[in-house]
């Protein structure tokens, strides 16, 4: 990160003159830092009285435009999540890059008409920055809520076959569908236990259906299979499953609802995506509104900044 310096150097005769006393100091014979002229328009100063008037609102306006200012680039490192490493290319003002617009800032006459007071300009800036201020604490809510939905359903898609879903495992043919008797289901077997599951499946309850379970995933720890039996048994073959330590998943095959997950899912990760494209914030300009406080200060000749 480049640091810039602001400073207000005792006027010569011509402001020429103490920006080629300043080079001659810094840059021609030690290289100590890079100058540019900052150049600020004639502001309607008035009366010293106004000025320390001023001064503490001043000292106000520059401490929150700069906690607006880090919040900005901290949600958008929030934004860019694995990519933060572009965060810095990604913090544009009026569409250059920082240094860009540091060095050859050009005072923006129609936001902040040097015909008006002081004052006037500071309330423009306070009433701007609390407009943006409140714009990004709306859409980082709405990214907070949309990045908690999407880990939840990331969550119900990963893990353990006892609690992940189980949607994107099954497919239609795993099921016997549409039947008044006959029912599908599935249930979670320790690797340890898959002797002990192929043995006693079929008499665990009454009327389960002969060599109708099948493997159909895995993960580090445990199985998942399938079984077919009369819905009559359903209740009794569950509790004899859990007294042998298998565990029966409550789940019923559903197109229409896991299409609707899936899309859901994708929803909410383009939505997530789209967040960084509206870092468009109305009226935001984050060079800009945070070296403005500093401009008030001043004296007979351009402000001048040097990164050290």
């Amino acid at each position: 990160m480049t640091e810039f310096w602001l400073i207000s150097a005792p006027g010569e005769k011509t402001c020429q003159q103490t920006w080629d006393k300043l080079m001659a100091a810094t840059t021609r014979t030690n290289n100590l830092s890079t100058n540019h002229k900052f150049s600020i328009p004639d502001l309607k100063v008035g009366t010293l009285d106004v000025l320390v008037g001023l001064s503490d609102e001043l000292a106000k306006l520059d401490s929150f435009v700069e906690s607006v200012v880090k919040k900005v680039a901290q949600y958008m490192a929030d934004v860019l999540e694995d990519s933060r490493d572009k965060v810095q290319e990604n913090l544009l003002a009026n569409g250059v890059d920082l240094v860009t617009y540091i060095t050859r800032f050009q005072w923006d006459m129609a936001k902040y008409p040097i015909k008006q007071s002081l004052k006037n300009i500071s309330e423009i800036i306070s009433k701007q920055v609390t407009q943006i201020d409140n714009d990004l604490k709306a859409r980082a809510s709405a990214y907070n809520n949309l990045k908690g939905n999407l880990q939840n359903l990331e969550r119900k898609n990963a893990g353990s076959l006892l609690t992940r879903s189980l949607a994107d495992i099954v497919k239609k043919e795993d099921f016997v569908l549409d039947s008044e008797y006959l029912i599908t289901m599935l249930v979670v077997v320790p690797k340890t236990n898959y002797p002990d599951w192929q043995k006693t499946y079929e008499t665990l309850a009454e009327m389960v259906v002969p060599r109708s379970s099948n493997l159909l995933f895995e993960d580090s720890d445990s199985g998942l299979f399938s079984v077919t039996l009369f819905r009559k048994a359903i209740d009794d073959f569950k509790h004899k499953a859990r007294e042998n330590k298998f565990t029966v998943r409550d789940f019923q095959y559903n197109e229409e609802e896991m299409k609707a997950d899936k899309e859901e899912m994708t929803r909410l990760s383009t939505d997530k995506k789209k967040q960084f494209s509206a870092m468009d914030i109305p009226g935001l300009n984050l060079s800009q509104q945070e070296y403005y406080p500093y401009v008030y200060y001043k004296i007979d000749c351009n402000l001048l900044d040097f990164k050290v």
